[in-house]
């Protein structure tokens, strides 16, 4: 047989190899386009509800707009964001943020870590504790506040006020002291999420092996001991993406303190998100309070990438 025989067994094996897999790409084409046909219209609304209004905010944050003057209105480069860069008012709801971020990340990932060793070693009553610890984080935040604000914080009658006058500790407005409102926005903002990451924990920790315990009792480790040397180990992924999450709520709250405090007394508990509502659509700052929102998109961005970062290092 000569070479151009043999080449043209080959292309007609080869075509027929091909004619063979047109029916599965076929099928396989068909089942990438239903797919798309079925993406689409959810890919569509989260364009509609989250990417153009993004690409809005930014576009307004470099323009002057206030609605209380609007004949100033137009283009102003980055005149917003040198404002901002001025402005006390600024710094002082970034530090706000900031402490009311750190604490209540922190006192979240302590309680939480520490009830979810706790019930782990419940032998009876798990479920019933984990029923009642999820309530807080179903209801609305504005809810959340308004209860806190009206029946826990209100004074001379409120349930703190009189633990505290029990206490030996006296009456106090939780709301009206500057100190003391910051406390308790933090307070309630712990109370509300600490089961979340008090569920996360708990799943982590009754997915750890029982035989790595049963070594380190064999070896007469104390408790202490296998919890720092065996369950935080164990533990530090699931601890540092509830850190994570908990980190980017926190920054972006907005509706219990709204609620509660309003931002004050004065701006004693006005973080960054809700001093951009207020130069917003108090003040009627349009441009400038989306210079402000912008501001705390690229802080919390810069925030989780830095987290992110930590948490794929060794």
């Amino acid at each position: 047989m000569n070479k151009s025989a043999v080449a043209g067994v080959v292309a007609q094996g080869r075509r027929a190899l091909h004619r063979r897999a047109d029916p599965a790409r076929i099928m396989e084409g068909r089942e990438r386009r239903f797919a798309a046909a079925l993406l689409a219209p959810a890919f569509l609304a989260l364009m509609a509800t989250t990417t153009f209004p993004l690409l809005f905010l930014i576009w307004t944050s470099f323009y002057r707009m206030n609605l209380s003057m609007p004949f100033m209105d137009g283009f102003a480069g980055l005149d917003n964001y040198r404002e901002l860069l001025a402005d006390p008012r600024f710094w002082q709801s970034l530090g706000v943020s900031l402490v009311y971020t750190a604490s209540t990340v922190v006192l979240q990932v302590v309680i939480g870590l520490a009830l979810a060793v706790l019930v782990h070693g419940m032998r009876r009553g798990q479920g019933l504790f984990r029923m009642v610890a999820i309530l807080p984080v179903v209801l609305s935040p504005a809810v959340v506040g308004m209860v806190w604000r009206s029946f826990m914080l209100a004074p001379d009658f409120g349930v703190v006020d009189y633990l505290a006058v029990t206490a030996g500790l006296g009456s106090h407005n939780w709301l009206g002291d500057p100190t003391l409102a910051l406390v308790s926005v933090i307070v309630i903002h712990t109370w509300q999420w600490t089961p979340f990451a008090f569920m996360v924990l708990l799943a982590s920790l009754a997915a750890l092996p029982d035989d790595i315990y049963e070594a380190a009792r064999i070896d007469r480790a104390s408790a202490w001991q296998s919890f720092r040397r065996i369950t935080l180990p164990l533990l530090r992924p699931a601890i540092v993406m509830v850190i994570i999450m908990r980190t980017m709520v926190a920054l972006t709250a907005f509706a219990a303190i709204f609620t509660v405090t309003g931002g004050g007394p004065g701006t004693a508990t006005e973080i960054l998100n809700l001093y951009a509502y207020r130069k917003s659509f108090t003040e009627l700052s349009i441009g400038y309070g989306s210079a402000l929102a912008v501001a705390l998109l690229v802080f919390t961005l810069v925030v989780s990438g830095v987290l992110f970062a930590l948490r794929r290092a060794k």
